[in-house]
């Protein structure tokens, strides 16, 4: 199952969005296998899709939760709950090295993906810095 970031999330529902075709094309390819939201994508989500600053026609708060529910209940999406293993993991990936401070919801869904046998799927490329999780780094 895939855990996909909150900016392939955004960038599915948002049509103008730089990265849309090439989402698109991935939720296609991969919607037999499944796909799954966790407390932080969501949460990224609804703040994203709500921001002015990062869509041209920013969703109230009212329509974000809307937005998350539709998609919340397509049958190839699901929400995980933490896992167990979760805080290991985690303190092991933000210990290792030089760890820069603005990766910390980076690193905690690498963590996540390790611990729930998940692949994250993303735009961003910082998390092929994190050792040890299932790591596909979308390109447009």
């Amino acid at each position: 199952m895939d855990i996909p970031d909150m900016n392939l999330w955004v960038a599915l529902v948002d049509k103008r969005h730089v990265h849309h075709a090439r989402s698109q094309a991935y939720w296609e390819e991969n919607y037999d296998q499944g796909f799954a939201f966790c407390r932080i994508t969501m949460l990224g989500f609804l703040r994203v899709v709500t921001n002015p600053k990062a869509l041209t026609q920013p969703k109230s708060p009212t329509e974000a939760w809307k937005l998350y529910r539709d998609i919340s209940v397509i049958p190839q999406v699901v929400f995980l709950p933490e896992p167990l293993e979760l805080d290991s993991s985690f303190q092991t990936l933000t210990t290792l090295g030089d760890f820069p401070h603005r990766l910390w919801t980076d690193a905690y869904l690498a963590a996540f993906a390790m611990a729930s046998s998940c692949r994250i799927v993303s735009f961003d490329d910082d998390f092929a810095r994190f050792p040890g999780h299932n790591f596909l780094h979308l390109q447009s």
